[in-house]
């Protein structure tokens, strides 16, 4: 079995949007650090932290092949993507809630 490259504390980035991750906030792009030092079934630890003194994302296993390693991490990046799917799910929900109503259109 090949040696990981990768290990506890190290700086990670997830590479791919998958549902098991989304489920818990996780989406691609979004910056974390290894906070075990075991690999699990090819499986990593990962928090996933907000800047300041917010709550973290997540902390959830995240397959080795689905990270990337980076040199430093930056929570601010976590809270441009969050923000991003914050205000995808709003305007979704908006359009469900309130459907057209076309009640006064004239033909």
């Amino acid at each position: 079995m090949e040696e990981s490259k990768m290990k506890e504390m190290d700086c990670v980035e997830v590479t791919v949007e998958k549902e098991k991750y989304t489920r818990d906030g996780v989406h691609q792009g979004m910056q974390g650090w290894i906070c075990d030092s075991r690999n699990i079934d090819g499986s990593w630890l990962v928090n996933f932290p907000l800047c300041g003194e917010e709550d973290d994302i997540a902390t959830i296993a995240v397959k080795e092949k689905d990270l990337k390693l980076i040199p430093a991490m930056h929570a601010a990046m976590n809270e441009r993507i969050k923000a991003q799917f914050e205000n995808s799910a709003e305007i979704q929900k908006r359009f469900v809630d309130k459907p057209d109503d076309l009640s006064g259109y004239l033909i």
